[in-house]
This record gives C-alpha cells, structure tokens and sequence, in this order.
C-alpha cells in the first residue's frame, strides 16, 4: 500500500467514526470556523463558505507547505475548528501527525484531492510510489477539488446548502475562464521557447495542462537537494534549446536557479530570470496575488511575456500589482 493510501484511509476511517458518534450537521453552528494549511486551499474554502464561515490557513505567503512544521498556536487552532482542509498527497508531510490527532480529538478533517480519479494524478519516475500533489497548478484539475469542498460543508451545515452550491458554481466559472486565458495566452509563446525552468518540480500540472516543457532543478519536494551533474544536465538544455529565461519561486532559495544562469553564461548562453513564480504559496495577503486566480494569473502572465508570447501586463483583468484581492 502506498504511504499515501496509508495515511488517506487512517483518516477516512476516522472520518467515518467522527460522522458516526460526533456533532449532529444540526448543532452546526451559525459561524464556521475552518482552519486549512495551505492558502490556495484556505482560498478555495472562502470562496465556496462565503460569509458562513471564518477561514484561516497556518501557511502565508512565502512558506514552504514541504518543509512546514506546526507550531504550538497551530495546534491549537486545529483542535478548535469545525472543520479542517487539507492539501493532501503528502504536501503537507510534517504535518501528518498534527492532522491524525485532530481527526482522533473529533474534528471533520478532510483532504481536498481526496476524491480525485489517481488516473488523474500524476507520478513522476523519480517520486514513485507518490503521487505529485501540486494539483492546484491546473485550474481544471483543481476545480475537482470543489466538489469535494462543497459536499463538506453541506455535511457540517445543511442549511447553507443553497449559498454553498450557488458559491460553488460561482468559482468553478472563475476557474474554468481562467483556464482559458491561460491556454490562449501561453499558445503564444514559441513552440520552441515552451520550455519552463524552476527551482523545484512544482509545475508538472501545468505543464500537462498548457503543453510544456517543465524541468525543475530540484524534485517534486524541496527537501530533495539539487546536485552538479543536475545543474550542467539543465545548463544543456539551455544552451541546446536556446532558452532566455528562467524562473525562481517565492518559496524556494534562488540560489540553484543563478548557478544555472551563471552556467548557461560560461557556455556562451544568455539567460535571465523571467520573474518569479508562486509555485507552493500565494501571494501577499490582501492582493490580488494573494488570491488563487491572481497567484494563477500571475504565474501564467509572467511565463507567457518572459518566453516570448503575447499576454497584457496587468493580467487576465487588468489586476496584476494591485492592492486589492
């Protein structure tokens, strides 16, 4: 049995356990609170509860959800929460305990990727045996994981089941026009130029999705170190595909990223970086980066301009660098 499918069905049992002897959906209470880790899940969560509940999630901008351990506050909010949503798919992998002994305390604890077809996910040869969680980075795909969003709200609040599915709905629309932006805009880019270079494996989804070439310098998990042999294997592929440009990350050291520039330099290759990417956390609170759609739309803008396509610079809406989420 896989780690994953291990970890999934310790916390689907006690999912069925806590639906069995815990709270009546009846005893909800008026105001949720949910605490989720990640922020493109605590965003998912906020943009389906609407005013019904009080969303917080324990990772911001620039934390790196691989590498996350609780804290004591963590704790605490979790073991205080209606309802917890998780990632899944071990992207939080430090905070599987912390999730279990929620779950064992009664709290309705649930993964987000939980009911995603595996046929879906994918598992890159040097991660066997797990599967890649950073589904968030296809808006198609990670639209699925709404459907889990609402069926969970509905269990623990049946009387917000109407703003629930109208919310739900809502957002899957902004997600599938965000999805088109993206494959209208990245089908600019030069066939030969559709190469993404980042820190770390963070884009495979995309790539999938959009079409390119994506190479990461580190693994899926940025616990993984990158070697020499892995920095002059991309110096190669620079040189050889005459790439301009590549990408650090919010959450990940650019350190490995201007070695590969300085590389590609010495072997008569000019490269810069296009920018940076949120690749495992949004943007700061209170931006439009900061939101899903604008970590999204940033992404797929600045890859889009920095490879050689065609993409306005304030993005899909005209809102790229601004203030408002």
């Amino acid at each position: 049995m896989r780690v994953t499918s291990l970890v999934m069905a310790v916390l689907c049992l006690l999912a069925t356990l806590q639906a069995c002897g815990g709270a009546s959906p009846d005893d909800a209470p008026e105001t949720l609170t949910i605490v989720t880790t990640t922020g493109m899940v605590g965003d998912t969560i906020r943009a389906v509860v609407g005013d019904r509940g009080r969303v917080t999630s324990l990772m911001g901008a620039g934390v790196d959800p691989h590498l996350y351990k609780p804290t004591r506050s963590d704790i605490a909010q979790l073991m205080n929460a209606d309802a917890v949503f998780y990632n899944g798919l071990l992207l939080e992998g430090k905070m599987t305990d912390a999730l279990i002994r929620a779950a064992t305390s009664g709290r309705r604890v649930h993964a987000v990727t939980e009911l995603l077809d595996e046929s879906s996910l994918l598992e890159p040869p040097e991660f066997q045996g797990h599967f890649d969680p950073h589904v968030w980075m296809d808006p198609r795909a990670w639209g699925n994981t709404v459907v889990v969003v609402l069926d969970k709200l509905i269990e623990l609040d049946p009387e917000g089941e109407d703003t629930y599915r109208a919310n739900a709905q809502a957002y899957i629309k902004q997600l599938r026009e965000l999805d088109a932006y993206a494959q209208r805009v990245l089908a600019t880019v030069p066939e030969h130029a559709r190469v993404l270079v980042t820190a770390h494996d963070a884009f495979n989804y995309f790539g999938r999705r959009y079409d390119y070439q994506v190479v990461g310098i580190q693994g899926i998990s940025t616990e993984s170190e990158a070697g020499v042999r892995d920095i002059q294997r991309l110096v190669d592929l620079l040189v050889e595909r005459r790439i301009g440009a590549v990408f650090v990350e919010s959450t990940v050291s650019r350190r490995n990223v201007e070695s590969l520039i300085a590389g590609a330099r010495a072997s008569g290759q000019s490269v810069s970086i296009g920018g940076e990417l949120f690749s495992d956390a949004m943007g700061a609170p209170g931006s439009y980066e900061g939101t899903y759609l604008g970590m999204i739309d940033h992404n797929v803008t600045t890859i889009t301009r920095a490879l050689g396509g065609q993409a306005p610079e304030g993005g899909r809406l005209g809102r790229l660098g601004s203030d408002a989420p």
